[in-house]
Protein backbone atom coordinates (compact mmCIF):
# COMPACT_ATOMS: atom_id res chain seq x y z
CA UNK A 1 0.00 0.00 0.00
CA UNK A 2 1.57 3.64 -0.48
CA UNK A 3 0.79 5.89 2.22
CA UNK A 4 -0.80 8.81 1.37
CA UNK A 5 2.38 10.52 3.30
CA UNK A 6 5.15 8.77 2.00
CA UNK A 7 6.90 11.82 0.81
CA UNK A 8 5.92 15.19 0.09
CA UNK A 9 4.35 15.73 -3.31
CA UNK A 10 6.26 18.01 -5.66
CA UNK A 11 4.60 20.76 -7.48
CA UNK A 12 4.55 20.78 -11.38
CA UNK A 13 3.58 22.43 -13.97
CA UNK A 14 3.05 20.28 -17.34
CA UNK A 15 6.59 19.79 -19.37
CA UNK A 16 6.82 19.69 -23.29
CA UNK A 17 7.18 15.95 -24.17
CA UNK A 18 10.61 15.40 -24.91
CA UNK A 19 11.71 12.89 -28.58
CA UNK A 20 14.79 12.15 -27.09
CA UNK A 21 15.95 8.16 -26.38
CA UNK A 22 19.45 7.68 -25.83
CA UNK A 23 20.79 4.92 -28.13
CA UNK A 24 21.37 2.38 -25.15
CA UNK A 25 17.43 2.72 -24.39
CA UNK A 26 16.43 2.39 -27.71
CA UNK A 27 18.49 -0.98 -28.06
CA UNK A 28 16.62 -2.28 -24.86
CA UNK A 29 13.07 -1.03 -25.95
CA UNK A 30 13.77 -2.84 -29.54
CA UNK A 31 14.82 -5.84 -27.48
CA UNK A 32 11.44 -6.25 -25.97
CA UNK A 33 9.20 -4.81 -28.60
CA UNK A 34 8.61 -8.94 -29.47
CA UNK A 35 7.94 -9.41 -25.87
CA UNK A 36 4.99 -6.32 -26.19
CA UNK A 37 3.60 -8.15 -29.14
CA UNK A 38 2.97 -11.56 -27.84
CA UNK A 39 2.12 -10.48 -24.12
CA UNK A 40 0.22 -7.11 -24.64
CA UNK A 41 -1.30 -8.10 -28.06
CA UNK A 42 -3.65 -10.79 -26.31
CA UNK A 43 -5.37 -7.62 -24.69
CA UNK A 44 -6.47 -6.08 -27.91
CA UNK A 45 -8.39 -9.32 -28.94
CA UNK A 46 -9.48 -10.34 -25.63
CA UNK A 47 -13.20 -9.25 -26.33
CA UNK A 48 -14.73 -7.91 -29.29
CA UNK A 49 -14.95 -4.17 -30.27
CA UNK A 50 -17.74 -2.10 -29.25
CA UNK A 51 -20.69 -1.88 -31.61
CA UNK A 52 -20.31 1.12 -34.17
CA UNK A 53 -24.73 -0.04 -35.30
CA UNK A 54 -26.97 1.60 -32.95
CA UNK A 55 -29.38 -1.05 -33.91
CA UNK A 56 -26.90 -3.64 -32.04
CA UNK A 57 -26.46 -0.72 -29.07
CA UNK A 58 -28.86 -2.25 -26.42
CA UNK A 59 -28.27 -2.70 -23.09
CA UNK A 60 -28.64 -6.89 -22.30
CA UNK A 61 -29.47 -8.24 -19.00
CA UNK A 62 -25.99 -9.33 -18.79
CA UNK A 63 -24.60 -5.84 -19.44
CA UNK A 64 -27.37 -4.34 -16.95
CA UNK A 65 -26.36 -7.08 -14.06
CA UNK A 66 -21.99 -6.20 -14.21
CA UNK A 67 -20.62 -4.91 -11.28
CA UNK A 68 -18.44 -1.95 -11.25
CA UNK A 69 -14.66 -2.15 -10.64
CA UNK A 70 -12.93 1.35 -10.36
CA UNK A 71 -9.55 1.24 -9.39
CA UNK A 72 -8.33 4.75 -7.83
CA UNK A 73 -4.27 5.15 -8.47
CA UNK A 74 -1.24 6.74 -8.87
CA UNK A 75 0.87 6.29 -11.85
CA UNK A 76 4.13 5.68 -10.77
CA UNK A 77 3.29 4.21 -7.50
CA UNK A 78 5.34 1.38 -6.99
CA UNK A 79 2.35 -0.72 -5.52
CA UNK A 80 -0.49 0.28 -7.81
CA UNK A 81 1.80 -0.81 -10.95
CA UNK A 82 2.59 -4.17 -9.76
CA UNK A 83 -1.11 -4.45 -9.21
CA UNK A 84 -2.22 -3.72 -12.59
CA UNK A 85 0.90 -5.71 -13.93
CA UNK A 86 0.41 -8.40 -11.72
CA UNK A 87 -3.13 -8.66 -10.44
CA UNK A 88 -5.71 -6.73 -12.12
CA UNK A 89 -4.46 -7.86 -15.68
CA UNK A 90 -5.76 -11.67 -14.69
CA UNK A 91 -9.49 -10.16 -15.64
CA UNK A 92 -8.76 -10.20 -19.00
CA UNK A 93 -7.91 -14.14 -19.33
CA UNK A 94 -10.31 -15.71 -16.78
CA UNK A 95 -13.12 -14.12 -18.34
CA UNK A 96 -13.99 -11.40 -15.30
CA UNK A 97 -14.46 -8.69 -18.10
CA UNK A 98 -17.28 -9.81 -18.90
CA UNK A 99 -19.10 -9.07 -16.39
CA UNK A 100 -17.34 -6.24 -14.62
CA UNK A 101 -17.43 -2.72 -15.83
CA UNK A 102 -13.59 -1.55 -15.56
CA UNK A 103 -13.32 2.37 -14.64
CA UNK A 104 -9.48 3.50 -14.15
CA UNK A 105 -8.93 6.90 -12.57
CA UNK A 106 -5.64 7.60 -12.91
CA UNK A 107 -5.32 10.58 -10.17
CA UNK A 108 -4.54 8.88 -6.54
CA UNK A 109 -2.87 11.32 -3.59
CA UNK A 110 -2.40 14.27 -6.32
CA UNK A 111 -4.43 17.46 -5.82
CA UNK A 112 -4.34 20.57 -7.78
CA UNK A 113 -2.72 23.64 -5.59
CA UNK A 114 -5.40 26.36 -4.92
CA UNK A 115 -3.15 29.25 -5.32
CA UNK A 116 -0.89 28.36 -8.31
CA UNK A 117 -3.27 26.02 -9.84
CA UNK A 118 -0.84 23.61 -10.10
CA UNK A 119 -1.20 20.44 -9.82
CA UNK A 120 0.75 18.35 -7.50
CA UNK A 121 1.68 15.07 -7.62
CA UNK A 122 3.38 12.58 -5.28
CA UNK A 123 6.32 11.17 -7.19
CA UNK A 124 6.92 14.35 -9.56
CA UNK A 125 6.88 15.66 -12.77
CA UNK A 126 7.08 12.32 -14.69
CA UNK A 127 3.70 11.22 -12.43
CA UNK A 128 1.41 13.92 -14.00
CA UNK A 129 2.78 13.57 -17.18
CA UNK A 130 1.64 9.80 -17.26
CA UNK A 131 -1.43 10.64 -15.17
CA UNK A 132 -2.73 13.18 -17.93
CA UNK A 133 -1.74 10.47 -20.99
CA UNK A 134 -3.28 7.49 -19.18
CA UNK A 135 -6.41 10.06 -18.91
CA UNK A 136 -6.20 10.72 -22.46
CA UNK A 137 -5.97 6.87 -23.75
CA UNK A 138 -8.64 6.01 -21.35
CA UNK A 139 -10.99 9.07 -22.82
CA UNK A 140 -9.63 8.21 -26.57
CA UNK A 141 -9.30 4.42 -26.87
CA UNK A 142 -12.74 4.11 -25.42
CA UNK A 143 -12.32 0.29 -25.97
CA UNK A 144 -11.48 -0.76 -22.65
CA UNK A 145 -8.73 -3.66 -23.88
CA UNK A 146 -7.32 -0.84 -26.03
CA UNK A 147 -6.63 1.40 -23.45
CA UNK A 148 -5.99 -0.88 -20.91
CA UNK A 149 -2.84 -2.43 -22.93
CA UNK A 150 -1.29 0.87 -23.30
CA UNK A 151 -2.05 1.49 -19.59
CA UNK A 152 0.03 -2.06 -18.23
CA UNK A 153 2.81 -0.93 -20.78
CA UNK A 154 3.07 2.51 -19.44
CA UNK A 155 2.76 0.83 -15.87
CA UNK A 156 5.71 -2.49 -16.59
CA UNK A 157 7.98 0.60 -17.83
CA UNK A 158 7.33 2.37 -14.69
CA UNK A 159 8.15 -0.52 -12.32
CA UNK A 160 11.65 -1.03 -14.44
CA UNK A 161 12.03 2.90 -13.75
CA UNK A 162 11.62 3.79 -17.68
CA UNK A 163 8.89 5.35 -17.48
CA UNK A 164 10.04 8.58 -19.74
CA UNK A 165 10.13 5.73 -22.66
CA UNK A 166 6.43 5.51 -22.57
CA UNK A 167 6.53 7.06 -26.61
CA UNK A 168 7.49 3.04 -26.98
CA UNK A 169 4.44 1.49 -26.38
CA UNK A 170 2.24 2.73 -28.88
CA UNK A 171 4.43 1.47 -31.63
CA UNK A 172 4.59 -2.18 -29.30
CA UNK A 173 1.15 -2.42 -29.72
CA UNK A 174 0.22 -0.94 -32.89
CA UNK A 175 -1.80 1.85 -31.13
CA UNK A 176 -2.43 5.71 -32.62
CA UNK A 177 -0.39 7.88 -31.01
CA UNK A 178 -1.61 11.10 -32.17
CA UNK A 179 -5.28 10.88 -31.01
CA UNK A 180 -3.57 10.35 -27.21
CA UNK A 181 -0.99 13.08 -27.94
CA UNK A 182 -3.46 16.00 -29.56
CA UNK A 183 -5.51 14.85 -26.01
CA UNK A 184 -2.17 16.15 -23.81
CA UNK A 185 -1.44 18.64 -25.72
CA UNK A 186 -4.04 20.42 -26.11
CA UNK A 187 -5.17 20.69 -22.60
CA UNK A 188 -7.71 18.20 -22.73
CA UNK A 189 -6.27 15.73 -20.79
CA UNK A 190 -5.71 18.59 -17.99
CA UNK A 191 -9.78 18.75 -17.93
CA UNK A 192 -10.02 15.06 -17.51
CA UNK A 193 -7.69 14.84 -14.79
CA UNK A 194 -9.20 17.53 -12.62
CA UNK A 195 -12.22 15.31 -13.05
CA UNK A 196 -11.02 12.48 -11.61
CA UNK A 197 -9.58 15.03 -9.00
CA UNK A 198 -13.16 15.99 -7.96
CA UNK A 199 -14.21 12.30 -8.39
CA UNK A 200 -11.72 10.89 -5.82
CA UNK A 201 -12.38 13.61 -3.53
CA UNK A 202 -15.92 12.28 -3.50
CA UNK A 203 -15.28 9.09 -2.09
CA UNK A 204 -17.12 7.76 0.64
CA UNK A 205 -15.25 6.82 3.02
CA UNK A 206 -12.00 8.63 1.66
CA UNK A 207 -9.20 6.95 0.37
CA UNK A 208 -6.58 6.77 2.59
CA UNK A 209 -3.60 4.51 0.30
CA UNK A 210 -3.38 3.67 -2.91
CA UNK A 211 -4.70 1.31 -5.24
CA UNK A 212 -7.63 2.09 -4.06
CA UNK A 213 -9.90 -0.91 -5.11
CA UNK A 214 -13.91 -0.57 -5.15
CA UNK A 215 -16.46 -3.32 -6.13
CA UNK A 216 -19.74 -1.80 -6.54
CA UNK A 217 -19.54 1.59 -4.22
CA UNK A 218 -17.79 -0.56 -1.59
CA UNK A 219 -14.26 -0.19 -0.80
CA UNK A 220 -11.98 -2.90 -0.74
CA UNK A 221 -8.96 -1.27 1.37
CA UNK A 222 -6.72 -3.91 2.27
CA UNK A 223 -8.72 -6.46 0.95
CA UNK A 224 -8.06 -5.12 -2.84
CA UNK A 225 -5.60 -8.43 -4.12
CA UNK A 226 -8.41 -10.36 -3.11
CA UNK A 227 -11.25 -7.90 -6.01
CA UNK A 228 -12.00 -11.33 -8.38
CA UNK A 229 -13.71 -12.80 -5.11
CA UNK A 230 -15.46 -9.50 -4.34
CA UNK A 231 -16.27 -9.09 -7.84
CA UNK A 232 -17.51 -12.82 -8.37
CA UNK A 233 -20.06 -12.63 -5.20
CA UNK A 234 -21.15 -9.45 -6.30
CA UNK A 235 -22.26 -10.25 -9.68
CA UNK A 236 -26.18 -11.74 -10.29
CA UNK A 237 -26.19 -12.73 -13.43
CA UNK A 238 -26.22 -15.69 -15.52
CA UNK A 239 -23.32 -17.85 -16.83
CA UNK A 240 -20.75 -16.97 -14.00
CA UNK A 241 -16.67 -17.19 -15.11
CA UNK A 242 -15.62 -20.48 -13.99
CA UNK A 243 -12.68 -19.12 -11.82
CA UNK A 244 -15.68 -17.86 -9.93
CA UNK A 245 -16.63 -20.71 -8.55
CA UNK A 246 -13.44 -20.77 -6.81
CA UNK A 247 -12.67 -17.22 -5.70
CA UNK A 248 -15.69 -16.84 -3.95
CA UNK A 249 -14.95 -19.44 -0.54
CA UNK A 250 -12.39 -16.93 -0.17
CA UNK A 251 -14.29 -14.58 1.32
CA UNK A 252 -16.74 -16.31 2.77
Amino acid sequence: MHNLLDKPPVLVVLYPLSNKMTAPKLLFTCVIVFFWTLLLSSFLHAIPAYPTDDSLIKVSETDSQKVNLSLYYDTLCPFCATFIVKNLTGVFFEDLINIINLKLVPWGNSYINKSSNGIVCQHGPDECILNILEACAIDVLQNVNKHYALIYCFEFLAIEGRQKDWKSCFTSLGLPKKPVLDCYISGNGTKLVQKYADETARLNPPHTFVPWVVVNNHPLQEEYQNFAAYVCKAYKGNGAPEVCKSLVTQIN
